[in-house]
């Protein structure tokens, strides 16, 4: 474990001395391109990392080249030996997926990358599943043992794992109702390269509806620009 993931919650995190070096045990639910791409550089970040699929044998196959120390499980498998889980899958059946997996998330930190939008029909976000809501809040709602954090899911993929490629400094927002997991889901962003300025934290869960919504404005960025990375950011 990276000495930025240090969380004084024992719930979430083990105790360890200042003089060793754990790792953390990290799950990743869904296997596409957040998932993956997460999932290498988490785990080149020296993490015990997880891609949990419906067909971990093919998921295996397909990334075998993402990094070495990756280990392939089902979903309901990773999610119960995690320390931290990541929600990866698409949103607009995040809900369902994980509602299954309560038993096993309970006591979790669960990471949710997600944007809920309906099919609009050319493979681009349309509306959202959730208006007036967010599916932060619906999976809080329906996993009430779990801890869920809203975060990253208002840039292209790319960047979640390289901020700096961007020229002008890209925003992760962070929203959640427990304080101890947003500090430990901070350390983890900063693995993942991102500086702690360039962390806004807005508050509770509910918060999320309001980044969620952000992804209304993508589908017509990658109409203009292609899928060229980019990050929906704060500018001051």
């Amino acid at each position: 474990m990276t000495g930025s993931l240090r969380s004084s919650s024992a719930r979430f995190l083990p105790r360890y001395r200042k003089e060793h070096h754990r790792m953390t045990s990290i799950g990743i639910l869904g296997t596409g391109r957040v998932g993956t791409n997460l999932a290498g550089k988490l785990s080149a970040a020296g993490h015990h990392v997880t891609l949990g699929g419906r067909r971990p044998e093919d998921t295996a196959a397909r990334t075998a080249g993402l990094a070495p120390r990756i280990a392939f499980a089902d979903q309901r498998t990773t999610a119960r030996t995690a320390d931290i889980v990541i929600n990866a899958t698409p949103g607009d059946s995040s809900l369902d997926r994980l509602t299954d997996l309560r038993t096993d998330l309970a006591g979790k930190i669960l990471v949710d990358v997600s944007n809920a939008t309906r099919d609009d029909g050319d493979g681009l976000p349309g509306d959202l599943c959730y208006p007036g809501s967010s599916l932060a809040e619906k999976l809080q709602a329906a996993l009430p043992d779990t801890r869920v954090v809203k975060t990253l899911n208002t840039m292209l993929f790319t960047v979640m794992t390289a901020p700096e490629t961007l020229a002008t400094p890209p925003t992760a927002y962070l929203s959640g109702d427990d304080e101890h997991a947003k500090r430990t889901v901070t350390g983890l962003l900063g693995d993942l390269g991102w500086q702690s300025e360039r962390i806004e934290d807005l508050g509770d869960i509910t918060t999320a509806r309001a980044t969620e919504a952000m992804i209304l404005v993508v589908p017509h960025i990658l109409r203009r620009h292609g899928f060229k990375p980019f990050a929906v950011s704060l500018a001051r």
